[in-house]
């Protein structure tokens, strides 16, 4: 791999941290960065769940004041996205990924809307959709699960179940998917680099860029009206969810 692709990749990797923290859609970036980089889906995105485990590590050093005051929380989601994470991670490796990735789009679309319409949402309340209930922890875990198999627009998916079920500020409930979110990358990645080949030369530069970009990240978010980084992120979904289907 070359200097220039090395360094598009350290940029590629910035704009995914920021991307990846305030809004959910790191693979909007990262994941077509490697394919242009040469390598085949596969080992992409293999190497784009390595390398996005500096997006939550980045985020996590600056996001302190959202994170302490909902420590407990933290914990039971992040364990719900490792078992996730893990899951993913060995489907991935065991299973044609063809049948899934035709669903991805509709998925990443469905979540998409689903954080356009937080406001409505949030005056739902099913009885399993509550922050205690075994039911939300299995839900998580199952996001968790296709965040570990494939991965783009998993953080979307946990915006707008976080949004519909929590009324915590945009900020909080943000910096709650980024540990969640990183704890399955966490978990699948392990799962990866001691059963697949993961691509180092391009994980490298890409995990550099990650946690800068993540590391400024969160000043950015608290300053951001919440309305605005929602529409955006479910715009960004939409169009993500797009290129996925078409492509």
């Amino acid at each position: 791999m070359d200097w220039s692709t090395i360094g598009l990749l350290v940029l590629a990797g910035v704009g995914t941290g920021v991307i990846g923290y305030s809004a959910g859609l790191a693979s909007l970036v990262s994941y077509p960065s490697l394919l242009a980089a040469g390598l085949p889906p596969l080992l992409a995105n293999v190497s784009n769940t390595v390398a996005l485990t500096c997006t939550a590590l980045g985020g996590l050093a600056t996001a302190g004041p959202e994170l302490r005051p909902q420590r407990a929380r933290v914990v039971r989601f992040a364990l719900a996205g490792s078992i996730g994470g893990v899951a993913g991670a060995v489907l991935l490796l065991s299973t044609p990924a063809d049948a899934f990735e035709r669903l991805v789009p509709w998925l990443v679309a469905l979540a998409s809307i689903a954080l356009l319409a937080r406001p409505w949402l949030r005056r739902v309340r099913l009885p399993w959709l509550t922050e205690h209930h075994l039911g939300l922890f299995l839900f998580i875990a199952a996001i968790a699960v296709y965040g570990g198999y494939f991965g783009a627009a998993a953080g979307v998916f946990l915006l707008a179940t976080f949004g519909a079920v929590l009324d915590d500020p945009y900020p909080m409930v943000n910096a709650l998917k980024s540990v969640v979110l990183g704890s399955a990358n966490i978990a699948a990645s392990v799962v990866f680099v001691l059963f697949a080949d993961v691509e180092w030369t391009a994980v490298v530069p890409l995990a550099v860029g990650c946690l800068i970009g993540s590391a400024v990240s969160p000043p950015l978010v608290r300053r951001l009206p919440e309305t605005l980084l929602r529409v955006a992120v479910g715009l960004a979904g939409l169009a993500l969810a797009a290129d996925l289907y078409l492509g």
